[in-house]
């Protein structure tokens, strides 16, 4: 481990936008702290930290100036590497035939070269599954992997779990272990602000050859450390992943779906803020004069009335069915389908559900399972 002063952090943005990345991190905006563009540390949310609770979000000032004392916001790195929406073709008439249109703009965004500053363990987690969908089978999705291949990752250990985190009980953090270039733990302690720095790629290492840094001393790696595991017992829920899939498999007709049924209001929001859904659609539009034609991809939700909607008929026409879906697509028809559940433990579906259903509570109930609430 190395050490950054904190007054030297800056070097480490300057580092990166010399070597062309554009900066992506946290930022305060619209009374939440969302990903944006930075141009520097004083874009950071210092001696700010956000209060969640189901179907509960606000703002708060820390009493230190800790740039990365927050828990997590409602916009996850998906946007930036799945976007929400992507032309996928644009044509234009040209007498008995058509023009397939060129658009180097486009092209040009999907491979400018991005820094992604503050990923958590967690969605370092979500990341991982993504390349795994997007990258590694039979067909591979070409936008996601352009951007992908541009991308730094720098991770902040999270030292500070909100209400609704659960990342430790699906082993996802609070501590990233690989898959980053650089892994960054920020401590105060009296006066001393600092941040400790692991490397994890021959980029990372490159970039710290720009930075002022020390390497740590056994102490000051050992508080780090010791940080994260603290951070690891405070989580504000918890769950049990034993024989989950087997238990909800056997519990597909239980009387709770339909108690769940009675409070979702099919919103979408739990996968507009999950950083692992990427359900999507393909629509075709066309001009006023019918001579230029587009094909986009935009987001889309199983808890949408038509994404289920076939030639037959909607396989899936009630909340409930919906609902159960998507419950068990993360928890159970996941884990068949790429070896490992779709839920990373970030708790934005619980915080952003406006009202208020928490995951944890209902996989619980239905395994059979008891956890008490932090």
């Amino acid at each position: 481990m190395y050490i950054i002063e904190v007054n030297h952090l800056q070097q480490l943005f300057s580092a990166l936008e010399k070597r062309g990345y554009s900066l992506i991190g946290p930022t305060i905006r619209d009374g939440a702290i969302l990903f944006d563009r930075l141009s520097s540390v004083a874009d950071l949310p210092k001696g700010w930290t956000d209060d969640q609770r189901a179907g509960s979000y606000a703002l708060r000032k820390r009493n230190d100036d800790a740039l990365f004392g927050y828990v997590i916001g409602p916009v996850s790195w998906k946007k930036f590497l799945f976007p929400p929406r992507v032309r996928l073709l644009s044509a234009t008439k040209t007498g008995h035939g058509f023009h397939i249109d060129k658009d180097s703009s486009e092209d040009e965004a999907l491979t400018r070269k991005l820094a992604f500053i503050g990923i958590r363990s967690c969605e370092l987690s979500a990341l991982a599954l993504h390349d795994k969908i997007f990258t590694a089978g039979e067909y591979v999705d070409p936008t996601y992997k352009k951007i992908r291949e541009n991308a730094c990752l720098v991770t902040v250990d999270c030292l500070v779990p909100g209400g609704n985190c659960f990342c430790a009980s699906l082993n996802t953090g609070p501590r990233a272990e690989d898959g980053f270039d650089l892994a960054l733990t920020e401590i105060l302690s009296g006066n001393a602000h600092w941040v400790g720095v692991r490397t994890g790629s021959a980029l990372g290492k490159e970039l710290m050859d720009d930075v002022e840094h020390r390497e740590a001393t056994p102490e000051e790696e050992e508080s780090a450390v010791a940080a994260a595991k603290a951070a690891g017992s405070k989580m504000g829920r918890q769950i049990s992943m034993d024989n989950v899939k087997q238990m909800l498999y056997q519990n597909f007709d239980d009387q709770s779906w339909d108690d769940m049924a009675k409070r979702c209001l099919a919103c979408a929001n739990c996968t507009m803020v999950c950083p692992t859904c990427f359900c999507s659609t393909v629509e075709d539009t066309t001009d006023l004069t019918g001579t230029h034609a587009e094909r986009t991809r935009r987001w889309d939700s199983c808890f949408t009335m038509d994404f289920a909607r076939v030639a037959g008929g909607n396989m899936r026409p009630s909340t409930r069915a919906r609902y159960r879906q998507w419950f068990m697509h993360k928890f159970a028809y996941w884990e068949d389908q790429f070896g490992h559940p779709g839920c990373v433990g970030c708790g934005r579906c619980i915080t952003w559900c406006p009202v208020g259903i928490d995951v944890t509570v209902e996989l619980n109930a239905l395994t059979g399972t008891n956890h008490t609430k932090a």
